[in-house]
């Protein structure tokens, strides 16, 4: 079945449940996903009743679809995403972006938990992603569908700036400080090996995760403006580095998500879509 009919066939389905139409796709990463739980006149849609969506297996992800208001804004939410070590293809990892399109989406805020590479960040911090290295199979690769998008989606601003920079404002509103980087995203399900981390630094990345970077390639060629905040969980740095479970990275996700629920909500009420 064409990618296309696929969309369809979701959209519809969503449609026999709500005529509501989000204007912010939401993604929410490991042990995140408690923002949908704040979102008003809810209509929550479970994963797996949904036509051509993949079930989320992750631990910290719950795996529904949260559609409804949040700081005034209208907003549809995953709350778990879905990720190429679970064995699915790269087109199945980034097709709820085309339903969040279809549906009337035209930003979208990811967020993701993460492994710290820059040894100037600490484990708790948040980090407004500022561009990614992708190492991981495009999204994009197979045939394409003009209606969608352009064949050679641009980059260069992958992470849009000026929501970039009303993040930052928000933060310091807030008083939250942020961290600024790159991230890179690798195929997990295996944390890295010091040696793979020597070489994700040297390549000039500041975190490492196993999300984000697909759905982010989808929305730019969809034309829905990005941005990314990344929750540092631990630091990954070779020469210092100790085992890790993902336990403890739900635990710190969990720890930092008052002050990630405040700048996500602030960044709402003032953005500008």
């Amino acid at each position: 079945m064409k990618l296309t009919e696929k969309i369809r066939e979701a959209v519809a389905f969503i449609r026999k449940t709500t005529d509501f139409e989000p204007e912010i796709g939401l993604i929410l990463g490991s042990g995140l996903g408690m923002l949908a739980e704040d979102i008003e006149d809810a209509t929550i849609i479970e994963y797996a009743t949904i036509p051509h969506f993949p079930v989320s297996t992750a631990p910290g992800h719950a795996g529904r679809l949260v559609l409804g208001m949040l700081e005034g804004k209208k907003v549809a939410a995953m709350q778990g995403r879905f990720h190429y070590y679970e064995g699915y293809t790269m087109q199945q990892v980034t097709f709820p972006l085309y339903v969040f399109k279809a549906l009337g989406c035209k930003a979208l805020l990811v967020t993701n938990a993460c492994g710290g590479l820059n040894p100037e960040f600490k484990p708790g911090d948040l980090m407004l992603i500022t561009d990614h290295i992708n190492i991981l199979p495009n999204p994009l690769i197979g045939p394409n569908y003009e209606e969608l998008g352009p064949r050679f989606p641009d980059m260069s601003q992958a992470y849009n700036p000026e929501y970039r920079k009303l993040a930052q404002r928000v933060g310091r509103e807030l008083g939250i400080d942020l961290q600024q980087g790159v991230y890179m995203a690798i195929t997990g399900p295996t944390y890295s090996t010091p040696a793979e981390l020597g070489m994700l630094i040297a390549l000039g990345s500041d975190t490492v995760g196993m999300s984000t970077i697909p759905e982010v390639i989808v929305a730019n060629y969809l034309g829905l403006k990005a941005l990314g905040i990344a929750c540092i969980t631990d630091m990954a740095l070779p020469d210092s580095l100790e085992p890790l479970t993902e336990q403890q990275v739900i635990d710190v996700a969990n720890q930092t998500r008052p002050k990630l629920l405040k700048l996500v909500r602030g960044w709402l009420r003032q953005v500008e879509i």
